[in-house]
């Protein structure tokens, strides 16, 4: 049978239990998700987190022809919006946000990151983190400075490295091979900071329904003290019939009844 690949999503915000403000945002589309995380302690961050979603948008599509060009476009764009806010009002200047994002073209995933927002995949039973946090004690961690151990405890844990801010960056873009029945989940580090890899792994596992296991990792979040604002998307790739295979069936139904109905007539 032929099929095309669509994602079933579910996705859940929340303030968290410290925070005034949510400046988190993020996008759930049947071909895009992204997680966007205005970071804290900078001017407006939640207005640099919805310009940067605002931006994807339009890549809510099927199969776009050139899909990271596409993808790099829409970071530059967002990018390019937020310098110009600032432009426009000084009172922004500081803002900035993360974003990462997967973007669903055919039997492709395109991944883009900045920031410290994740991915994981759950692949034949197998969980793993796909992104790489952009921040200074990961940096120490890659040479050997600290141990990942030392992460959750060191004085400079929230520094990020590489955000949107409205200054030039590459962000990093991979490309993944979509499988159905493979989930993923883009989170804030609302999520990973406060909940345990296992935990989060486990809950993938467990719960079929993405609504409801986006629901339960904020639960698991705020159970985690919710020290931030936290913000979830988890993605099944499913495959579905593809338009013309669809309207043949139907066209099926169609003349099967008229059949029927020539059958049973008086």
């Amino acid at each position: 049978m032929s099929t095309s690949l669509t994602l079933r999503r579910g996705a859940a915000s929340h303030l968290g239990l410290r925070r005034p403000i949510n400046e988190d945002s993020l996008y759930s589309g049947a071909q895009l998700v992204a997680i966007a995380d205005g970071v804290g302690g900078e001017a407006a961050g939640e207005v640099a987190s919805d310009l940067a979603i605002g931006a994807l948008r339009p890549l809510d599509t099927p199969e776009p022809r050139d899909p990271v060009t596409a993808l790099r476009t829409a970071y530059d764009t967002a990018n390019r919006r937020i310098r110009e806010a600032v432009a426009a009002d000084p009172a922004l200047s500081g803002m900035a946000t993360t974003l990462t994002t997967l973007l669903l073209s055919g039997n492709r995933l395109i991944l883009a990151h900045a920031g410290d927002s994740r991915a994981y995949v759950l692949h034949a039973g197998e969980f793993a983190q796909l992104t790489r946090d952009d921040t200074y004690v990961q940096l120490l961690v890659d040479q050997g400075r600290i141990s990942p151990d030392e992460v959750s405890t060191h004085p400079h844990k929230s520094v990020v490295t590489r955000v949107l801010q409205g200054e030039p960056f590459d962000a990093t873009v991979t490309r993944r091979r979509a499988v159905p029945g493979d989930r993923y989940l883009l989170c804030s580090d609302g999520l990973s900071d406060a909940v345990s890899t296992a935990d989060i792994a486990m809950t993938l596992r467990t719960e079929p329904d993405p609504d409801r296991c986006a629901a339960r990792l904020i639960q698991l979040a705020l159970e985690g003290g919710g020290p931030d604002n936290v913000s979830v998307v988890v993605a099944d790739v499913v495959g579905r019939p593809r338009r013309r295979l669809r309207a043949l069936l139907a066209a099926g139904l169609v003349g099967l009844g008229a059949f029927v109905w020539w059958l049973l007539r008086p």
